[in-house]
């Protein structure tokens, strides 16, 4: 099995895709058209959800990407559910579309779906997030974000906002994780303690609980925490969303965020970098969500029987809260 972490040793080769028409199916929506008299690649993809903001963008530029390249795209809402999404993924087996392409909700329990693909002949493709299989032939490639990485970079811009803010003693640290389960939230929380126990043993995880990547269950979890550990004095957040709504309990709370709390999260969305440019969020790892023209380039190489990286990584930036009024008008997500 390949972890994240060596994917980019491996390449594999891949087989060209079936010239079979996709069937029309009712619930999907469809895109593109055909063009030169060459056949229309039709591309059934399944997204998580529509959870945070970043989700929101990240559908939005597939979907427009689909578009300009001239493919059909079958799209479900998997709505954060497992079974949604094998359902779906069995779908477009069924229509005999010519690549798969989805953003797995969690890591795990993928190997029959994929298994029959495969039969199938139809190539796969991982956007975003990463699986776990007993199978690496089970999926070409994966588009997306270093998530390990992005944990590190968060807790190293953490050492820089507590140094900037002069917080003396134990840094205790409530952790708002994403969806239990899913790849960034294993991830993202593995590097950040990485950098954590190796560097800095005055740090402590006094809380940790998942707020399922949204606003209502990071206002929820960290109202909860506050009560529990009324000492906290940094919070670090999986995305920005679960960010934003801890604010509003730590507000409610009668403390300031970015001030009584450091906030760190990750995603770099716009209303994050309001919150930023307002005080109330120190720092935000950037996860670059438009990864619709990376994965519609990788569909064609794959669907055309090109050799293609196990790993395309994404381009990501950090920024801290003197960078945020500067850098808000260029948020495009």
């Amino acid at each position: 099995m390949l972890s994240r972490r060596n994917f980019l040793t491996a390449a594999v080769g891949v087989a060209a895709a079936g010239g079979l028409a996709a069937c029309a199916k009712k619930d999907d929506s469809s895109s593109g058209s055909s063009s030169g008299g060459s056949k229309t690649i039709t591309l059934g993809f399944s997204q998580v959800g529509a959870e945070s903001g970043w989700r929101s963008a990240n559908t939005t530029s597939v979907k427009d990407a689909a578009k300009e390249a001239g493919y059909t795209l079958k799209f479900s809402d998997a709505q954060q559910k497992q079974e949604n999404q094998i359902s779906a993924i069995r779908s477009y087996i069924a229509q005999k579309v010519d690549v798969i392409a989805f953003s797995p909700v969690v890591v795990t329990g993928w190997d029959a779906v994929l298994k029959e693909a495969k039969a199938a002949k139809i190539p796969v493709v991982l956007t975003d997030r990463s699986v776990e299989t007993s199978d690496d032939s089970l999926y070409v490639t994966l588009v997306g974000s270093d998530f390990t990485d992005e944990g590190r970079r968060a807790a190293k811009m953490l050492a820089t906002v507590v140094e900037k803010a002069g917080l003396k003693g134990t840094v205790k640290i409530a952790q708002l994780e994403g969806t239990t389960g899913a790849a960034p939230a294993i991830e993202r929380a593995k590097g950040f303690k990485e950098v954590m126990d190796a560097e800095h043993k005055d740090w402590k995880i006094v809380a940790s609980q998942t707020g399922d990547f949204t606003r209502a269950g990071g206002k929820q979890v960290m109202a909860a925490f506050l009560q529990s550990n009324p000492d906290i004095n940094v919070l670090f957040a999986h995305n920005d969303d679960m960010a934003i709504g801890a604010i509003q309990s730590i507000e409610a709370a009668g403390k300031k965020p970015g001030k009584d709390i450091l906030i760190v999260s990750i995603d770099g969305v716009k209303d994050g970098f309001v919150a930023m440019s307002e005080g109330k969020i120190n720092g935000i790892v950037e996860c670059n969500p438009l990864l619709g023209p990376q994965l519609m380039e990788v569909v064609k190489q794959v669907h055309e029987g090109q050799k293609v990286e196990r790993w395309i990584k994404t381009k990501e930036g950090d920024f801290l809260q003197d960078q945020a009024k500067a850098a808000l008008p260029n948020r495009k997500y």
